[in-house]
């Protein structure tokens, strides 16, 4: 039985990789953000709800890597996370 359960398929779920992708993605741009002085979550809310990427610095990518994160999306899994939902 030991071996059955040694060689079980694990699941994959993409959801997870893009969940992770997010949470890389938010925190390469609040530390940006933070680093030229901005308070990041102030910066990101402001992006969040008007989705003005001049609320994000360009410094170290950040205004190229938040674009790459779906905002409907990033809405969705904050309010799960805040939650504690899935």
């Amino acid at each position: 039985m030991a071996d059955f359960q040694k060689d079980a398929t694990q699941p994959f779920s993409f959801e997870d990789i893009k969940e992770e992708d997010q949470r890389i993605i938010l925190k390469a741009v609040y530390d940006a953000l933070s680093e030229k002085g901005y308070n990041p979550v102030s910066q990101l809310v402001g992006y969040i709800l008007s989705e003005d990427p001049t609320y994000i610095t360009t410094h170290k990518n950040a205004r190229s890597l938040i674009r790459r994160i779906d905002r409907d999306e990033l809405l969705k899994d904050l309010v799960r996370s805040y939650l504690g939902v899935r």
